[in-house]
């Protein structure tokens, strides 16, 4: 069901995709209503399904982790198909997993410390759906960009936060894992109950998640809408280039944190070199944005490859990677 929100919940989603752990009474001074108007307004679009979770963006480069991604093509056996989606949902080593329509119909993302282990990984869960894998594309993320979703109220500033890059082994102790794990679940979890559950004070925690925050090991607080209800569609165009020098990737990354529909922009180490995702009424849409990029960079971009991302969700893998720190 779609539902044809009001400015007011558009601003609210708005702010709490910048920064979810936002109290009630700022939110309130925000969008110039009560802290009590707020949070019933946050939790009737929670009973609509609209906000799906709140979502603390844990940074796993930070922990001595790569990620590398599954690109793959899917024979037409809908009941193996099936089987095979439900068992990459409860597979503990994938960390992230879409399911589209386009080039591909399925992605998923693995975290790992070296390529052996990535190898063995990727062949133990392959080698039991041999006859599933038409192909596959094995690729390593660089790093993404995220964004705030600009789309839900016009004119909105954009707020970029950087996920992966560079490899750093921070050690978190008991405390710090506790903290997070708690906020992997929810990531607006109120401080003073974090505290309780974890035995520390109010203001350890702070502190904690502040330097947290400083070393870039929590990157952000964000939701994760289910953008069908409103309206939208999750797009990626997966972009080959012609050439691509530092001026024109500062302009193309300048275009694509400015796009009012931009959600992600990811640098890969695979057979292309970007993938650039958006949220879009529909095909045409996303269609027009992909032509007005080609245009703007025609000496930059060779050719394009599209899915519509039907089905995502961060998988167990995110608990586990906190699991295995313990």
């Amino acid at each position: 069901m779609e539902y044809n929100l009001d400015l007011t919940d558009r601003k609210i989603l708005t702010e709490l995709d910048k920064n979810c752990r936002i109290s009630n009474a700022e939110l309130g001074k925000r969008v110039h209503k009560s802290r009590e108007a707020v949070k019933y307004r946050i939790n009737q679009l929670i009973k609509k399904g609209i906000i799906e979770k709140f979502i603390t963006a844990v940074n796993p480069n930070k922990f001595g982790y790569m990620m590398f991604k599954v690109y793959l093509k899917l024979e037409n056996i809908p009941e193996q198909r099936e089987a095979f989606f439900e068992e990459l949902k409860s597979n503990k080593d994938i960390y992230w997993l879409g399911i589209s329509d386009g080039v591909f119909d399925c992605v998923f993302a693995v975290l790992s410390k070296g390529v052996v282990d990535y190898f063995e990984r990727i062949n133990d869960i392959l080698s039991r759906w041999d006859d599933l894998v038409i192909t596959k594309v094995l690729g390593t993320m660089v790093d993404t960009a995220q964004y705030n979703k600009k789309f839900l109220v016009e004119d909105s500033e954009c707020e970029e936060v950087i996920f992966g890059t560079n490899i750093v082994e921070n050690t978190l102790d008991k405390e710090d894992l506790d903290i997070l794990h708690l906020l992997a679940n929810n990531a607006r979890l109120p401080l003073l109950e974090i505290a309780r559950r974890v035995k520390l004070s109010s203001e350890t925690v702070k502190r904690r998640m502040k330097e947290m925050e400083r070393k870039n090991i929590i990157i952000a607080y964000r939701l994760a809408l289910d953008l069908n209800k409103l309206g939208y569609e999750f797009f990626k165009a997966i972009i080959y280039f012609k050439k691509l020098t530092k001026k024109d990737e500062l302009a193309l990354r300048e275009w694509m944190r400015n796009h009012p529909n931009s959600l992600y922009y990811i640098r890969s180490l695979a057979p292309w070199e970007v993938e650039f995702e958006f949220a879009v009424k529909n095909y045409q849409e996303f269609n027009a944005i992909v032509n007005e990029l080609r245009q703007t960079f025609p000496h930059v971009i060779r050719n394009h490859e599209h899915l519509i991302m039907i089905y995502e969700n961060w998988m167990p893998g995110y608990e586990k990677l906190l699991t295995n720190m313990t």
